[in-house]
């Protein structure tokens, strides 16, 4: 049911100002649609447009920064990436120890979730990083992520009786699996799906977490208004009964969800959290998650879990809009500059404060670990 009837920016005049300068760190496969193992294909968008996303959408919209730092962060990631990306976090670790830390990113994107939690990393990453942020070591943030095929299970979903034997059965089929700690109900991730992080320092007097929510709503649907106005037109806030991971600012076209967003609150500093579903097949996707929930519950109806129907599920290509993560990830990078933002990649930031935080991270894989074991059955 939806509880309103848009969310432009004059409707919400609460939503909260973004700041003047925010870092940009990325974590994005380049596997859109191929990755996902639910059908459809990025390539819808016609090929004029995949490459000027696949090759040049870093130039063009960074001046040459993103080419930089994805150079710095990971080497030669062209020949090896695919291979690496079938590591583990025990590679990872390897890596890092033996200073090859492009190997290392992107081994812990995808690493074994039973070694050190590594489809914990990227929640990982960004509790680290917000905590740098509160402790103003760096600057508020977006961060722009992606993995290749997993499930992140909320809090509740674990405790389900069969729970363990639905997380090996999604292991078996090549979904990594992992309890994240932002709240809501499991959700998949692909290289179709785009998460999007706003990490933001607390501001003296009283937030309401709802001018958040409303903030990064409204950044979603001008960031698909850049490419497809019409489809942005039509983004509806408000819970989608049967969707996995309800919630009252879940966005949908024609009742339709592609997105969820939760939120996490540290002491000094918090971030705001979405996945947008882009490309692929939104009823298979629900219909992974929907049988996650049939296992775990054991078929026990006075259970309390979503009873998902894969059908109000669907991706934004399915809806009218773009088709490629990457066009989307350029959309949201358009939308926040658009209101003014200096938005600096994270290579320039390390070159102007030193300040370098990165997946392979020590801290990282830490935070990572203590998450794994902190939210684990």
């Amino acid at each position: 049911m939806m509880i309103n009837k848009g969310i432009n920016r004059a409707e919400s005049g609460a939503e909260r100002a973004l700041p003047n300068v925010m870092v940009l760190f990325e974590h994005l496969s380049d596997d859109d649609g191929k990755a996902a193992k639910y059908g459809g294909s990025g390539a819808a968008e016609g090929g004029a447009v995949a490459e000027h996303a696949g090759k040049a959408e870093h130039a063009v919209m960074a001046g040459d920064v993103g080419k930089a730092e994805h150079a710095v962060m990971a080497g030669d990631v062209g020949k090896a990436e695919h291979a690496v990306m079938a590591g583990d976090v025990g590679k990872a670790e390897h890596a890092v120890m033996a200073g090859d830390v492009g190997k290392a990113e992107h081994a812990v994107m995808a690493g074994n979730a039973g070694e050190a939690g590594g489809m914990l990393v990227p929640f990982a990453f960004e509790e680290t990083l917000c905590r740098d942020i509160g402790a103003g070591l760096a600057p508020p943030a977006l961060h722009l992520w992606s993995h290749p095929a997993g499930v992140a299970l909320g809090l509740r979903d674990s405790k389900l009786p069969r729970a363990d034997e639905a997380m090996a059965g999604l292991e078996r089929r090549g979904f990594r699996t992992a309890v994240r700690h932002s709240g809501g109900a499991a959700v998949p991730l692909d290289a179709g799906i785009v998460n999007v992080a706003l990490v933001l320092p607390k501001t003296p007097g009283k937030l309401d977490f709802h001018d958040d929510f409303r903030l990064l709503a409204s950044l979603i649907q001008e960031a698909v208004a850049v490419s497809h106005p019409q489809a942005a037109a039509l983004i509806q806030a408000g819970e989608i009964t049967g969707s996995y991971c309800p919630g009252d600012f879940d966005l949908a076209i024609g009742g339709r969800k592609f997105c969820g967003i939760a939120q996490r609150r540290q002491s000094s500093a918090y971030f705001v959290h979405a996945f947008v579903v882009v490309s692929g097949s939104g009823q298979e996707r629900g219909e992974l998650i929907r049988g996650f929930y049939e296992t775990a519950s054991g078929g026990d109806e006075s259970l309390s879990y979503p009873r998902v129907r894969p059908e109000t599920i669907a991706a934004l290509s399915e809806l009218g809009g773009p088709a490629l993560a990457a066009v989307f990830a350029s959309g949201i990078r358009q939308a926040i500059s658009g209101r003014g933002v200096q938005l600096k990649p994270a290579a320039l930031l390390k070159e102007e404060t030193g300040y370098d935080l990165q997946y392979a991270d020590q801290r990282v894989l830490e935070a990572a670990r203590v998450l794994r074991e902190r939210y684990s059955r």
